[in-house]
Formats: structure tokens, sequence, C-alpha cells
């Protein structure tokens, strides 16, 4: 017996069209990102000679979705395409390159048509802030989405009756590196002949969601200062760079303990963290990969801007770094002194499933009216 395959699928309200899809996260490996490719069944009866077309969409949102100063709206499209499915501009050959298409072609009939798109390479991820508990109806997010809808043209106002709208992502993946993070200072203190010296380092520089961060900690302690109350946490770092330059540092895994390095001698040890959204579900500002569902998403993956893009395109920039913390206290006083290690964190592992997304609700915070249902071709 063949496996069966789940599909998306969603009705517009007056049953005119249906939009088919295999998946709804699509993958950017760095040198290629999946295609987004479907299939569309229409009623020619209720579309009267209409047209249908069909969106690919990409849009930076900041602030409430219905926010508007002066006139200007708090909402970019980054990426905007629009493609006519019916009457047919090409051959459904053509535009059918998957499986799945042709299979759901089989059994859709002859009023269903295959859709595909690509994106570009200069499109950001996924990725959305985790408002708080009063933050209702805030977003800060970039979206994807596909849109079918039927008109005259492709211009005209679309009927929200007879339109389709799902929301896709785009998720960050990239294969393990062989570079070895590391980073090193030397701190030197008043009245001390000798310095602290300190190195961080991590085993890789890439992780996965739900892996560990093992970070090895040296510590030569020459100096006259004695070293106590060390802690080691993961930080992200999300940088807005449209419409605001806020910046969000939030530690998403923490440890604090009691060693301690006194003058003369040293410390060299390794400590485990464990960055997760589970740990983390009420911190505001927190970015996460795509939509504001703890079911569904991850803390977002850190951004891999390709070369000759502009980082304004990308809407919000994810970074992480480790940072070590200790107080150094002398006769003279105490101090805290730190070191800090950038790296990347990317999304998935090549065991990648993709499950089905739900009507999102997060603290009575409603994202769309998306209630689509799998089925099976």
């Amino acid at each position: 017996m063949s496996p069966k395959h789940v599909v998306f699928k969603k009705v517009s309200r007056d049953k005119s069209l249906a939009v088919y899809m295999a998946k709804r996260d699509f993958v950017d490996h760095c040198d290629f990102v999946d295609p987004v490719d479907g299939v569309i069944v229409m009623d020619p009866v209720q579309l009267k000679g209409k047209k249908v077309y069909v969106m690919l969409s990409c849009t930076f949102r900041y602030g409430r979705q219905d926010m508007d100063v002066m006139g200007v709206a708090f909402r970019r499209d980054l990426f905007v395409v629009t493609r006519q499915v019916y009457p047919e501009l090409q051959d459904k050959e053509k535009l059918t390159h998957t499986k799945v298409q042709q299979k759901l072609l089989r059994k859709l009939g002859d009023n269903a048509f295959p859709f595909f798109f690509e994106f570009p390479d200069n499109l950001p991820c996924s990725v959305a802030l985790q408002p708080g508990p009063s933050d209702v109806g805030k977003k800060c997010a970039v979206e994807f989405e596909v849109k079918a809808f039927c008109g005259e043209n492709q211009d005209e106002k679309i009927d929200k009756q007879s339109s389709v709208r799902l929301t896709i992502r785009k998720i960050q993946f990239s294969p393990d590196s062989k570079v070895v993070p590391v980073a090193e200072t030397t701190f030197e203190f008043l009245m001390s002949e000798k310095p602290l010296q300190v190195k961080l380092s991590l085993p890789k520089e890439t992780f996965y969601h739900g892996e560990p961060v093992k970070v090895n900690l040296e510590i030569n302690n020459s100096s006259s200062r004695n070293i106590k109350d060390i802690s080691v946490s993961v930080e992200q770092v999300t940088n807005i760079v449209l419409y605001s330059n806020d910046k969000y540092v939030k530690s998403v895994a923490n440890e604090e303990t009691d060693d301690s390095v006194p003058t003369g001698t040293s410390l060299k040890k390794e400590y485990t963290l464990y960055p997760l959204l589970a740990h983390n579900k009420d911190r505001r500002g927190l970015a996460l990969d795509g939509r504001l569902k703890h079911e569904d998403t991850n803390l977002a993956s850190s951004s891999i801007v390709k070369e000759e893009v502009l980082k304004e395109v990308q809407g919000m920039l994810v970074s992480y770094k480790v940072v070590v913390r200790m107080i150094a206290s002398g006769t003279v006083g105490s101090s805290e002194v730190s070191l800090e290690l950038r790296f990347p964190k990317e999304s998935e592992s090549d065991d990648m499933v993709f499950e089905e997304f739900k009507r999102a609700y997060l603290k009575g915070v409603v994202f769309g009216d998306d209630d689509e249902s799998p089925t099976e071709a």
C-alpha cells in the first residue's frame, strides 16, 4: 500500500476557489530555496468569466495591524509577484513540477490548475517578535503569504468572499561548519602587576533547535583579584532595521554558578546551556521563527544576509552570542568583567518534518482567519 500525502486545503467563502499545497514550510538552504508550488481548483460557473490569479508576497509589519500615522501604514511589501492561473497562459505540463502536483491534477479533474513560484535570493526568512501579555493586536513580523483570487484583472480590488489566503514560512537551514568559535581577552587591574586571562570557545558554530550549547571556559588568574560569581548565558540579539532602530537583547539560557578562581589559580570548565522557547514563553520581544505559536515554532534562527543584499530589506536581523560574566574583587573594590562570543544559530536539522499549521492563538491575539484543514491526496 502506497503512503498517503498530507495536503493542505483551503476554500474561499463562496466556494469558487480552493487551494491545495503539499507543505507550508519552505527551506532556505543558503545556495537555493525550496520553490512554492500547489494546485488551484476553481468553479467556472461561479467565476462568471473572471480570471484567476495566485500571488506570493513577503511583508514586514511593525506595530498594530490597523496602525496608521499621518497616512503611512507601518507595513512594507518586500516582495510581491502575481501569476495568472486561469485562463491558462501555459500548458499544465510546463507548470507541473512535483509528483504531488501531478497526483492532485489527476484526482481533482479538469478545473484544477498548477502554480509555481521561486523565491528571489534577497528575501529574509520568516520571523516574528513575541508580544507581551498587554500587547494585544500588536505585531512585528516578516511574513509570507500565498493568495488566490479572481477578477477582471490582477489590479482590481480583491473580494474577500472569493479569495483564499494561506500563510507559509521560509525557514533557514545551513549545514555544519568546521569553524570553531573562540574569543579571548586579557583584563588588567589597578595595583595588579599581572593580568586576568579569559577564553571562551564552542565546539562548533552551528547549533540546531533543541540542541544544547556546550560552552568551554578557561580562566588564568595571575592578577591580585579574586574571581567569583561566574555566570554563563546565551543571548539573542534582534535589530529592527525598518521603521525604527529598536534593539532587543534577551537571555534565552543562563547558568549562574558559585565557581570561583582565587588569585594565582586557574579554571577550565564546560557549561551546558539549553536555549529553548519552552523556557521563554512569556518573554516580550523575543524573536521566533515565523508565527507566534509555541506549538509549531522555535527561537528565531540567525539571519544570514547574502552578499550584495541590503540589510534594510531583511526587516529584522537576529543573531546570538554567549556571554560570560564574573566579579573581580580585591582590596580596592570589586568590578564586573565580561567576555562575549557571537555564533550562528541555524534553523533545522536534516530530518525535517512538516506538520499541520492550525489557527494561531496567543493570549487573545488572533492572526487572520487561517482555518485551513488537511486532506489526503
